[in-house]
């Protein structure tokens, strides 16, 4: 299991970006850390998420 954002996954095995498409994120709008690490948005396809990674996704929000 990978813990995103504080919650359980089952989504070990998983790159990356298409964890992030199949959870409705939009990879151009959102930075994510992985394991305390920022993956730069190249490197999003080439992560594969592993059992016991720890991942915070954080989206930028506009507003005034």
């Amino acid at each position: 299991m990978v813990t995103v954002n504080g919650e359980q996954k089952n989504a070990a095995g998983q790159n990356l970006l298409a964890f992030l498409k199949t959870e409705g994120y939009e990879p151009e709008r959102v930075v994510v850390e992985r394991n305390l690490d920022i993956v730069p948005r190249d490197e999003l396809e080439k992560v594969v998420l592993e059992d016991e990674d720890v991942v915070e996704v954080l989206r930028f929000v506009g507003g005034g």
